[in-house]
């Protein structure tokens, strides 16, 4: 603000006492706010065209009452500040005078006297207590914090795609592979122990968004923007295993993965591996992107969801169209299949995620399930009777498949949530996040750990998936990003349960 009274002022203000000094600060903030209540916003900022600035006339206004609203708003906590201070020298005076009145003899004024000492110190009390368990939550925040760097592990990072990954998956039969979806229109098969790229499908000619295995053949099931779903066979040999690396020569490279070149992979990149380019089957009735795929049960049929609005169930053998799924009023996000029974979940931009019943072949139910308030980025299945929904809207919802009208436990988060996975064993959530966070929560909701993240460790953009092995304890989960990179994590389960 400018001085009034030129430079005399200035020295005079210098030499004032610093609470004089700040008491004149607040009244001349408070004469200020005065002012500019009087005038509109348009005002405000001509008063300030002056000034250099390249910012909009429009968005300096806006800024202006902004700044306003802020100081009206710490005026007031000023002054409620002053009025409770002056609350508590009144009931000091009060004290010191029933004390003052003690000493001269009269007997119900000592007992006033201990009565307002008593009720004040237990205030005290209350306030240190409440001090403590707050600073003490703060503190044990901090230290599951550090225990989960100890808990959950970086082992290996799989690098090679030219864009953003999707999904990833972990095969279910042997030799166990990793494979991942990228925007690259290639997905890849990775070996889990030595992260070297085995093989390379560009059978798509669009962002290959999901990848699934089938239960119980070498076969893979790829959904694509290019409109289609493709179901191809592999055959890969695992390398020598490999002495572990180095850890902290990962996290040491300073280059970013998201900011190589566009032609630019590494040594085991996939120019440099056995590709793929026809597909065994291609299932083509939708007409927008296909956004996920997954198997049913068997791995006779596989269900599809898409931009389109449906979601599409096809004999594999015959790359039939067997049903069309339709009622959601937007654009599918997900779809996933139960482990054991002819189940389908799908979600979608409209918020909701349904439930489609095909055990009974004569009868094909579905509900609709309103469980959020924005967009459903994925519902999966759990081994057991459970359906695990994540959204837009910062939550992740843990839901009865017996009881479906209202969640059993909510776990709220500060930032979306993407597609999610849950472990078959330990019934353990992973979620991934925008933020670049992974978390991981039990089904109670208890958050048990977070990922290691830094910006030497961990993803560098948006986690989009995470997936759990659960055929081996010592890479157990897998997350991927739009950084490029798939990473593989040691997640020590029995530590972590523990600690909880």
């Amino acid at each position: 603000m400018p001085v009034e009274g030129g430079s005399s002022s200035g020295s005079t203000s210098a030499t004032r006492h610093p609470k004089q000094k700040r008491k004149a600060h607040s009244l001349s903030i408070r004469r200020t706010n005065s002012t500019e209540d009087r005038l509109p916003g348009i005002l405000r900022g001509d008063m300030l065209e002056g000034q250099d600035s390249k910012l909009p006339h429009s968005l300096r206004n806006n800024l202006l009452e902004l700044f306003g609203q802020i100081e009206r708003e710490f005026e007031n906590l000023y002054i409620e500040n002053l009025e409770l201070r002056r609350e508590i020298e009144s009931l000091n005076d009060r004290l010191t005078g029933d004390g003052q009145a003690v000493d001269g003899g009269d007997p119900t004024k000592g007992a006033l006297k201990a009565k307002a000492s008593h009720s004040t110190s237990q205030l005290s009390q209350k306030l240190k207590t409440t001090y403590k368990a707050s600073t003490s939550k703060i503190v044990s925040s901090f230290k599951a914090t550090t225990g989960s760097r100890a808990l959950c592990q970086l082992l290996k990072e799989y690098v090679g795609h030219r864009d953003g990954i999707w999904d990833l998956s972990v095969s279910r039969t042997q030799p166990v592979v990793l494979g991942t979806a990228s925007a690259d229109h290639s997905a890849l098969l990775w070996s889990i122990e030595t992260g070297k790229c085995l093989l390379r499908y560009a059978g798509h000619a669009g962002s290959v968004n999901s990848i699934k295995f089938h239960p119980t053949e070498q076969m893979a099931l790829t959904a694509s923007g290019d409109q289609t779903a493709h179901i191809w066979r592999y055959m890969v040999q695992l390398p020598a295993p490999q002495p572990p690396p180095d850890v902290s020569a990962l996290c040491d490279d300073d280059q970013d993965s998201s900011d190589r070149e566009e032609g630019e992979v590494d040594g085991d990149g996939p120019c440099e591996v056995p590709t793929i380019r026809v597909a065994t089957a291609t299932l083509k009735s939708h007409q927008g992107v296909v956004i996920a795929a997954d198997w049913l049960v068997g791995g006779r049929q596989v269900v599809t969801a898409s931009w389109d609005r449906a979601a599409n169930l096809y004999e594999v053998e015959t790359s039939e169209l067997v049903h069309a799924l339709t009622g959601h009023d937007q654009e599918l996000t997900h779809c996933c299949t139960h482990p054991t029974q002819r189940l389908v979940v799908t979600s979608s931009r409209d918020t909701t995620f349904r439930l489609w019943d095909f055990r009974d072949p004569s009868i094909h139910s579905v509900n609709v399930f309103q469980g959020h308030t924005d967009t459903v980025t994925s519902a999966v299945f759990t081994v057991g009777d459970n359906v695990v929904s994540g959204s837009d809207d910062r939550t992740v919802k843990v839901w009865d498949l017996k009881n479906m009208r209202s969640p059993i436990t909510t776990i709220r988060t500060d930032s979306a949530v993407n597609r999610i996975s849950v472990s078959a064993n330990q019934r353990i959530i992973a979620l991934p996040h925008d933020n670049r966070q992974v978390r991981l929560f039990d089904m109670s909701g208890v958050r048990l750990a977070r990922l290691p993240r830094s910006n030497r460790m961990g993803h560098r953009r948006m986690v989009c998936c995470t997936a759990w092995n659960e055929e081996n304890q010592t890479c157990n989960l897998f997350t991927c990003g739009f950084d490029r990179q798939a990473i593989g994590w040691n997640i020590n389960i029995p530590a972590l349960l523990q600690e909880k």
